[in-house]
């Protein structure tokens, strides 16, 4: 398995097509300083040592070696060692809803961007809990199974939107039977289902998700989203501008309201809670508090154990084409003035 130790020190990168681009420039308000100053034909009596090609390949060097010791500072490394590493904690699957009424704009900047946002500060919390999500509209998938890679669940998260699913409606049952499904049973870990939807639900045997659920001791939460009086659907052009509101066939405004009891009852026959969300306050992280309250249990996993450095692959070219850098000279040599004719840098 290979990573960066420090990978926030790759963007140093993206600085170098601006020092060549200023290389080019210094050279061509040089050239034309020349110009100034005297003839071309004089060109060769005042710099008549002077090679172009050599100061580009000292240029290139220079950016060479800047590249590969951006490299070595970011510190590659590769894994070498996969173990069983034994880890407490519980296992959480977070349903989120993906339908259209998400994009309601009643909780700011929207009802799915907002479960988003507390979704991610809520991994950036857990240690050694296992997290996966559920993403579900008319149907329902598994965007991140049970993992402890936060960095990589975050990574999932990031990419959901109301695309992510085709089917529309809004599918708890199935969600929540997917959930089900998903848990490693053989953990014994305490095993919890998050809920984050507008309550809308048009179908699936919900009771029957519920009582399979309880059955196996799941604990499920639950988080609505949105206003009881309801809101439009706004409409979105490629631009992601809003460019109004759905309507039915008859061509009135559609309206998405919280379902508040079905969420409340979903979370009461779940042994769970139910809470209104809103856009002050961060309820994900209220349950995780209670979460942290439930006894946690020890399970394994596979992980990289050691790393082992390789830094060294980029430092060592990097020095030694400086140290090449600072011994070739801009003058000319026979061979490199006989390139400069060939490819017409010298007249």
């Amino acid at each position: 398995m290979f990573r960066f130790a420090h990978p926030e020190y790759l963007y140093a990168l993206y600085g170098l097509p601006i020092l060549v681009g200023l290389y080019f420039i210094l050279l061509k308000r040089q050239k034309q300083l020349l110009n100034k100053f005297a003839n071309t034909t004089l060109h060769k009596v005042l710099v008549p040592k002077f090679s172009r090609v050599k100061s580009w390949i000292k240029m290139f060097l220079v950016i060479t070696s800047l590249a590969l010791l951006v490299l070595a500072a970011a510190n590659p490394q590769v894994g070498t060692r996969l173990e069983e590493v034994k880890q407490s904690g519980i296992d959480v699957f977070i349903l989120l809803d993906v339908s259209l009424s998400m994009s309601a704009e009643d909780i700011k900047p929207n009802r799915l961007e907002k479960a988003k946002f507390q979704i991610s500060s809520l991994i950036q919390k857990l240690r050694g809990d296992r997290i996966g999500l559920i993403i579900f509209s008319g149907d329902a998938y598994v965007q991140i199974p049970l993992t402890t890679d936060y960095s990589a669940a975050n990574l999932f998260l990031s990419a959901v939107d109301f695309k992510s699913v085709p089917q529309p409606g809004t599918a708890i049952a199935a969600a929540i039977n997917l959930a089900n499904k998903s848990f490693d049973y053989n953990a014994g870990t305490q095993k919890v289902i998050v809920v984050i939807t507008d309550g809308e639900d048009h179908e699936g045997d919900l009771e029957e998700a519920i009582s399979e659920a309880t059955d196996k001791k799941l604990k499920i939460y639950t988080i609505g989203l949105g206003s009881p009086d309801g809101v439009p659907i706004p409409v979105y052009n490629s631009q992601n501008q809003t460019i109004g509101f759905k309507k039915d066939n008859e061509g009135n405004t559609v309206l998405t309201k919280l379902n508040e009891s079905i969420l409340i009852d979903i979370a009461k026959k779940g042994n769970g809670k139910y809470y209104r969300g809103n856009n002050y306050e961060d309820y994900l992280d209220q349950i995780f508090n209670e979460l942290s309250s439930i006894e946690k249990t020890e399970f394994g996993t596979k992980k990289v154990t050691d790393y082992e450095d390789r830094f060294y692959y980029f430092l060592v070219p990097a020095i030694f084409l400086l140290i090449l850098e600072f011994f070739l000279s801009e003058s000319k040599s026979k061979w490199f003035s006989k390139l400069n004719r060939k490819f017409g840098l010298e007249k």
